[in-house]
Order: structure tokens, then C-alpha cells, then sequence
């Protein structure tokens, strides 16, 4: 018997991982996944990081792709491990995040015996995924992941899971398939081009609107190219996954969350050309309150889809109009750092005044982080992730995945609220066994507060039961404890001052910090 025969499906699976450019496994696995995990452990070439839940598994994962630019693979246990990371599945699906999961399952022969962990995995799969498929024979697991590498690796970004019975990873047979070749995107259609050109060339009130590859070098440069020789304005959507930022990037406003804000700020636009970008919509509805952001007279024109390229797409539109190269604005002086009691202006400031050139912020501030963007113009060249998706607890995960895809080269900066971290706040376990460089900013409200607010939003009168469910007191969580539990150092501010000190003190150690900020 050749060796290639004797191969099992997990050692294909491991190997075509390698070949096909997948070095990086986020995984908390169980049993039916013992023999990937062995597999692991024979082959040399993947950098294996254990989070302690799967919500955590899957954020790294994406993390790590909008820093890295290319997908991982995350290793599930079954239908149940697969269910515990779909929150984050749905954020990196939202932000076109490409992901290859490997979800172990039943053998199949076991499987009919309905076992306690049996359950309708690519069922779950298919309302996260882009592709989806259950191999069953060893010797086809090599070429089912080979293709599930291709579709995640799509130029937007795809969540790719492939489901492994327990017996396709034991058996042998295992064969190691060659890399796919990615398929290009759809072309960019020369007639969206020139009506894009005649309709900045012929009227008033345009708005470009850009998303997620749009917001990137040198796409945002070529859009910022076209505003300036029409007189059009430039904005990003309000759910970009990731932004880069800074001094040389141009200072680019996002549609805000607040409905009304967001109305107010597109209520003067007729045309809106959109960029890979779709048209906005508030995040819920409220009574009396419209669900569309734009007016309703608004006519969009699409340059480029989300599955196009906004490069090719912005080039060909500056070729058209003859757009000259033009000078990104100067911000203005790097400010002060704040100072006195926190506010979200201050922390701005401090976070501008402070961050290091190539810093990297995953930003889950969500009601303290209204004044960041503005604030943090002027500061040096960064990576801004938001939350792409609107399930919270993806902003310390995505630090760490983030920080794994730098090498431990960039520091990593969450601006993280309270009531989101205790969804992943395991997350820090990983930031110290992996030694990653990362200051958490913990934002400690001790209250869901955007709820607080989206409460009088859709009109509701908070009593002490609806407020007591928007508390985190009683007991107060203690997360400079919480993070020392977790090995990470940990130290508690009252004052910017204190918190601006902390920062310092964070960003020249290798390893995580935690700063408790009381506000």
C-alpha cells in the first residue's frame, strides 16, 4: 500500500490546508475531531490557537482576515460547537470576512442512532455560510477542502464550512489535493462607469458611498480622486468592517447609527452612486420613524457590487471623468490627550494623541464611541475594525485574531464596552497564552446603556424590572480580577489622566493590559 493510501481524511485535510495557503487554525475541539487534532500534531506548518469558547474561535477568524487578508480555519465540535460560534459567523459574514470552518460531526454510521450531540449541522451551517458541504469518504475530504479554501478566499471575503463526519477523518485514503485557483470577480460594467460619470458631471447633491474594499488603500484614495474633481461628497457605511485610518487616509465620515442623525445627514442627496456599498437602511424599526435612511426621492446608481472590485471599478470612473491626482487632506495637529473625568471626547483625544503609527483598533464601544472617529482624524496611520454585523461580542476576539494575523507586530487596541465583553471576555485567556500585544480599553458603565437608549427610542417607558435587566450591578463586575483570572495585567482608572498613564505603560510590555475605565 502507497503512503498516500495510508494516509487518513485528517491528514489530508491538514496538508491540503497547508498547500493550499490556510497556516492558522482557531479551534476548541471534541472528540469526533480528535483525529484532525492528531493530525495536527504529526504535520508541521499550522499556528493552532485554542479559545476557550467557540464565539471566540470564530471572531478570531475573522480578525485575523481583515488584518491578514487571507482566511483561517476554525475547528468546531458539531452541530452544538458550531451553534455557540454563529454570532460571530454572522458579524464576519457581514463583514465579508473569508473563514473555512471545520465542524467535526457523527461518524456516519452512528449517526442514525441519534447520539446526544446529533444535530442538523449544515442546517445551522447554511444561515452563516457561503458554502457549505459534508464530506463523507476519506479520500474526498483533500479536494472538498481545497474547494472550501477557493470560495473563502473570494475577493469579498466568503464563510466556507466544511462538515467532517468522524469516520472521513479516521479512514484511511486520504488523498492531498492542489491549491484551486481563485475565480476573479465579476467585471465591472462599462456602462455603470459612464452613467456614474454623467451623473456626477450633470448633477448637484451626489453622494459616493463606499464599503468594505472601497474603505481600503488605494480604493478610498481613488474615490476621494472623484469627489474632488465633481464636487461630490464621500461617505462610508455605517457597518464597514474595516476602515484604515489616520494621517494619509482620507478623513472619511460614516452614515451614523442614530436614524434621525443618519436621515438629517443624507436628507440633501438626489443621486447616490454606490461603491460596494448597499443602500442604507436603520439597524431596527421604529415607530413613526422611516426604515429606509435615505430620501425617498434618492436614485442610487451601483458602480461596483460588494462581490466586485471597487479598485478596478474607481479606476475606470477616474479614467472616465479624467479625475487628476489630488493631495489627501492635512488633519490638523495630533491633539492632547484629555483630561479630568472620562468622556467620550477625551478619550478620543487620548486615544489620537497616544496610539502608535500602525496601531490596530477593534472598536465595540457601541454608546461611549459617538466623538472617536472625528476625534481620531489627525492620529497616526491605523486599522479601525467595527462590528459588522450588529451581534455584540465580536470586538475582543476580533482584537485577538487581529493581533495573530500581526505577528505580534502591531499593537492591537479594543475599545472595548463592558456589557459586550462579557460575551467573550475569554478572549483574554488567549491574549496571554499567546503573549499577544494588546490594551483592552474596558469602557465600565455597569449598564447595557445603548439599551438604555433604544428603550426611548421605540417609546417604551422603562420601570425599575426593564431597568433591572439594563443594570450590571448587584453585584458590580470586577474586571481587573476578572482579567488577572485570565493572566492578563489589569489596572483600574477614574481620570483620562490615569487612563492616558496606563496606555503608556501598556504599549511598551509584550503581552495584553487591561484598563478598567470607570465612566
Amino acid at each position: 500500500m502507497s503512503l498516500q493510501n495510508e494516509m487518513n481524511g485528517a491528514e489530508s485535510l491538514v496538508r491540503t490546508l497547508l498547500k493550499s495557503g490556510v497556516d492558522t487554525c482557531f479551534a476548541n475541539p471534541g472528540t469526533s475531531e480528535m483525529h484532525f487534532v492528531g493530525a495536527l500534531d504529526r504535520i508541521p506548518g499550522m499556528h493552532c490557537v485554542l479559545g476557550l469558547q467557540e464565539n471566540v474561535v470564530t471572531g478570531m477568524a475573522d480578525g485575523y482576515y481583515r488584518i491578514a487578508g487571507k482566511p483561517a480555519c476554525t475547528l468546531l465540535h458539531c452541530g452544538p460547537g458550531l451553534a455557540n460560534g454563529m454570532a460571530n459567523l454572522h458579524n464576519a459574514r457581514r463583514a465579508r470576512a473569508g473563514i473555512v470552518n471545520i465542524v467535526g460531526d457523527q461518524a456516519t454510521y452512528h449517526r442514525p442512532l441519534d447520539a446526544p450531540l446529533t444535530a442538523d449541522t449544515e442546517g445551522m451551517a447554511r444561515t452563516v455560510s457561503h458554502w457549505v458541504r459534508t464530506c463523507s469518504n476519506a479520500g474526498d475530504v483533500g479536494r472538498d477542502a481545497a474547494a472550501a479554501v477557493q470560495a473563502a478566499s473570494a475577493l469579498s471575503g466568503q464563510i466556507a464550512t466544511l462538515i467532517l463526519p468522524a469516520d472521513s477523518s479516521w479512514n484511511t485514503g486520504g488523498v492531498v489535493a492542489e491549491p484551486l485557483s481563485v475565480p476573479p470577480p465579476p467585471p465591472v460594467d462599462p456602462h455603470a462607469v459612464t452613467t456614474a460619470a454623467r451623473i456626477l458631471h450633470s448633477q448637484k447633491n451626489v453622494l459616493i458611498l463606499i464599503a468594505d474594499q472601497a474603505t481600503l488603500a488605494p480604493s478610498q484614495h481613488l474615490a476621494w480622486r472623484v469627489a474632488e474633481a465633481t464636487g461630490a461628497d464621500l461617505m462610508g457605511s455605517y457597518t464597514n468592517g474595516h476602515l484604515q485610518r489616520g494621517r494619509g487616509r482620507i478623513p472619511l465620515p460614516r452614515v451614523p447609527y442614530v436614524v434621525d442623525a443618519a436621515v438629517a445627514a443624507l436628507d440633501k442627496y438626489e443621486h447616490i452612486i454606490l461603491v460596494n456599498a448597499e443602500p442604507p437602511v436603520g439597524f431596527f424599526a421604529y415607530p413613526n420613524r422611516p426604515s429606509a435612511l435615505y430620501r425617498p426621492d434618492s436614485q442610487f446608481h451601483v458602480l461596483s457590487r460588494p462581490d466586485q472590485d471597487s479598485e478596478a471599478a474607481l479606476q475606470a470612473l477616474v479614467d472616465e471623468i479624467g479625475a487628476p491626482e489630488t493631495a489627501i487632506p492635512d488633519p490638523g495637529p495630533l491633539p492632547d490627550a484629555g483630561t479630568g473625568a472620562p468622556t467620550p471626547e477625551g478619550l478620543a483625544q487620548t486615544l489620537a494623541a497616544l496610539m502608535p503609527e500602525g496601531a490596530i483598533i477593534s472598536n465595540e464601544s457601541i454608546s461611549f464611541g459617538g466623538y472617536l472617529e472625528h476625534f481620531t482624524y489627525a492620529a497616526p496611520a491605523h486599522d479601525w475594525l467595527n462590528l459588522g454585523g450588529g451581534a455584540i461580542g465580536d470586538g475582543l476576539p476580533v482584537a485577538t485574531g487581529a493581533a495573530v494575523a500581526s505577528r505580534g507586530e502591531r499593537r492591537v487596541i479594543s475599545l472595548q464596552a463592558d456589557g459586550s465583553a462579557m460575551y467573550s471576555l475569554q478572549s483574554l485567556w488567549t491574549q496571554a497564552r499567546e503573549q499577544l500585544p494588546c490594551t483592552t480599553i474596558l469602557l465600565n458603565n455597569r449598564r447595557y446603556n445603548i439599551l438604555i437608549g433604544e428603550y426611548a427610542n421605540v417609546g417604551a417607558e422603562p420601570g425599575p424590572t426593564a431597568m433591572g435587566m439594563l443594570d450590571l450591578s448587584r453585584p458590580d463586575l470586577d474586571w481587573v480580577k476578572m482579567a488577572n483570572g485570565m493572566g492578563v495585567e489589569a489596572a483600574r482608572a477614574t481620570t483620562l489622566e490615569q487612563c492616558a498613564d496606563l496606555m503608556r505603560q501598556s504599549f511598551n510590555q509584550a503581552g495584553p493590559f487591561l484598563i478598567d475605565l470607570i465612566i
